[in-house]
């Protein structure tokens, strides 16, 4: 009687395989790279969603200390806790993760840069200070891609 000794798989079941798991990541990936910036995006409205609530703080305070409502120099002075990645260098987010306040010649602006090097910013205006008739708050603009 002769026993059959071949154990293990075909070529061709080897190569099925090999398609159905390239298959299944051309689906992942995308959805990965997706699920990252979406991630990305819902961590940048968290902190300017901070800022915008810190400055409301702030202005209320002031309001209730100088009976001016006004707005700092600067929106991160707001926070308690700044966000990870913000450094104080003045100049546009050039690294992943950073955060940034910096005048430039289009006036002040927030910008963060993700870790695909896409650069995002929100202009910002502490308003007209000084208690004179024409004071006004300050705006915090929406996400503008660089």
């Amino acid at each position: 009687m002769l026993k059959n000794t071949t154990k293990g798989f075909t070529l061709i079941e080897l190569i099925i395989v090999m398609v159905i798991l390239g298959i299944m990541a051309a689906v992942a990936v995308p959805r990965y790279l997706d699920s990252i910036a979406n991630a990305e995006e819902s961590a940048e409205d968290a902190v300017i969603s901070a800022v915008r609530n810190g400055l409301k703080q702030y202005a209320n305070n002031k309001l209730l200390t100088d009976g001016r409502a006004e707005w700092p120099d600067n929106p991160f002075d707001v926070l308690a806790e700044k966000p990870a990645g913000y450094t104080n260098d003045g100049d546009l987010a050039d690294t992943d993760g950073e955060w940034t306040f910096f005048t430039n010649g289009d006036g002040t602006q927030i910008s963060h840069q993700r870790s695909d090097n896409s650069r995002y910013y929100w202009s910002y205006d502490k308003g007209t200070q000084g208690g004179g008739d024409d004071a006004a708050i300050g705006t915090l603009g929406e996400r503008v891609d660089l």
